[in-house]
């Protein structure tokens, strides 16, 4: 077979170009730090890499996610903790309300600083964090969850988010919580029934807020202490008017009245004092919800009462706000107990989650960055070998029969 000289040339001259592209494609990877710059450079590693970059995208989200609610959280934190300190200035203040030498004024003056700390408490469940959401809105719809509808109808504080708590995840952690839960809920009187003074009460007959003696003997009836005046003597009876006709109690029918004394019936004990005129009367009910705002507007409800037994309307309904105010301070208690929880919860997410950015990134470089050492290597060496070629092709080149021809 016979092949022309410039058959030969040609085909040096080509794989100089293809060792001097490589060369150049070499010193482009070098110039980068990346080995794989297209997919066809590595197909595995580039499918490879590219998941990993979506993971860590993923992260990062995750990371700004989890900081906006860490710092939702942080404020709504001390928003309980405000709302705790209010409530317990409320506590002091119906504490001072039971000075028996109190007159109008005093009682006013108490009134007036107990609307005060209500108005806080309000300010304090519509509070937003630094994006304008609402901390205490539950699962949202409303901008100003608490609205304040009071009036002398009785209306109060009405709730307008969404009633719900989002759960946390297993990256992400809830950025509001259920203000309904936190203060809309507050079991009455002492969460099992509650009792009240019938309005047209003339003696100074009131109870203490009652317990609990029995939980499997409680009926769930509504119940009235009727009091009459027999021969001089007060007595008492208790009826059961749930029942399909209302029923004294056995036992506690025309029972001798002495103030200090405590009946106990159905699983349910109230202690009795004070002196009541024939025809009072004491309801006891079941109890339902009220919510923390009632509770404070109910003392002042009683510290401004002018009607007819007085004292002993002030003393009933500030043993119940008491014990409703207690109550009411236990859920906001919990609540900031479950929002440090979310907060310690967030410190450890936020690690874990560093901790998995940092593995994709090694992860991502280790499949598409460039060995900068064996890559410069590998440059010198093709180099070398690039000027060998051209030296050797310059050499060969010039050779020819006419130049040993004499």
């Amino acid at each position: 077979m016979r092949v022309s000289t410039a058959n030969s040339y040609d085909n040096t001259v080509s794989l100089l170009a293809r060792r001097q592209a490589e060369l150049a494609a070499l010193q482009e990877k070098i110039a980068t730090g990346k080995r794989v710059q297209k997919p066809s450079d590595d197909p595995v590693a580039a499918t490879l890499a590219e998941t990993a970059q979506n993971r860590l995208s993923r992260t990062q989200a995750d990371l700004r996610s989890l900081e906006t609610a860490r710092t939702s959280l942080q404020q709504a934190e001390s928003g309980l903790a405000e709302s705790g300190e209010i409530i317990q200035k409320v506590r002091d203040l119906l504490v001072s309300a039971g000075n028996a030498t109190f007159g109008p004024s005093e009682r006013e003056d108490i009134a007036r600083q107990l609307e005060g700390l209500r108005e806080q408490m309000i300010g304090v469940a519509n509070l937003k964090d630094n994006s304008g959401r609402t901390l205490f809105g539950g699962l949202g719809g409303s901008a100003t969850p608490f609205v304040d509808l009071y009036d002398p109808s009785g209306n109060g504080v009405q709730f307008n988010g969404q009633r719900g708590q989002a759960a946390a995840g297993n990256t992400s952690l809830p950025q509001a919580l259920d203000g309904n839960a936190i203060w809309m809920r507050v079991p009455e009187g002492n969460g099992s029934f509650s009792l009240s003074l019938d309005a047209g009460n003339t003696g100074g007959v009131s109870t203490s807020v009652g317990a609990v003696t029995n939980q499997s003997a409680l009926t769930g009836d509504d119940y009235r202490i009727d009091f009459a005046d027999v021969a001089g003597v007060k007595q008492y009876t208790v009826t059961n008017l749930t029942t399909p006709a209302a029923n004294p109690m056995p036992g506690q029918t025309g029972v001798p009245y002495s103030s200090g004394m405590t009946i106990e019936f159905d699983g349910q004990s109230l202690m009795m004092s004070g002196q009541p005129a024939a025809g009072d009367q004491i309801d006891l009910v079941p109890s339902g919800n009220t919510d923390i705002f009632s509770v404070v507007q109910d003392a002042v409800n009683a510290l401004r009462y002018t009607g007819a037994n007085g004292s002993a309307h002030r003393a009933q309904e500030l043993a119940r706000t008491m014990t409703e105010l207690d109550a009411g301070h236990d859920r906001v208690l919990l609540a900031r107990g479950r929002a440090g929880e979310w907060l310690n919860r967030a410190d450890s997410l936020d690690t874990l989650l560093e901790d998995r950015g940092v593995d994709l990134k090694a992860e991502k470089s280790r499949l598409e960055d460039l060995d900068l050492v064996q890559g410069i290597s590998d440059f010198q060496t093709q180099q070398l070998g690039l000027e060998a070629a051209l030296k050797s092709y310059a050499q060969v080149q010039r050779l020819s029969l006419f130049q040993v021809i004499n």
